[in-house]
């Protein structure tokens, strides 16, 4: 699930429980209470683990998961692991957007 459906569920879930509130304000002429929603403070994704920004770092720098795996003692499955995890969690297209975000970020220099 990506950003954009993310937000039009809890748009959707905005909208119910505002038309919920009015319809039980109605119902109990304003006595009954209803328990307000509060929104997360931050978006749903995590932030990148240490290993994951080490990773961002040596794309950035080139390197393709065969090196990054020999550079940080992995194995490639690892270091592709890594890579999807921070397609998700920088909600990129691309290594080359992850790269980019990353630099937008200050996560990697």
């Amino acid at each position: 699930m990506d950003a954009t459906e993310r937000k039009n569920i809890l748009n959707r879930y905005m909208d119910h429980s505002r038309r919920f509130e009015a319809a039980a304000a109605r119902r109990t002429n304003g006595a009954g209470e209803v328990i307000p929603f509060t929104p997360p403070l931050r978006e749903l994704g995590q932030e990148p683990t240490t290993r994951e920004i080490e990773v961002l770092q040596l794309i950035s720098d080139g390197l393709v998961n065969r090196e990054i795996g020999t550079r940080l003692f992995l194995s490639e499955e690892t270091v592709k692991s890594h890579v999807r995890h921070l397609l998700a969690k920088l909600q990129a297209r691309s290594r080359a957007h992850a790269v980019a975000v990353g630099f937008r970020r200050g996560l990697i220099g």
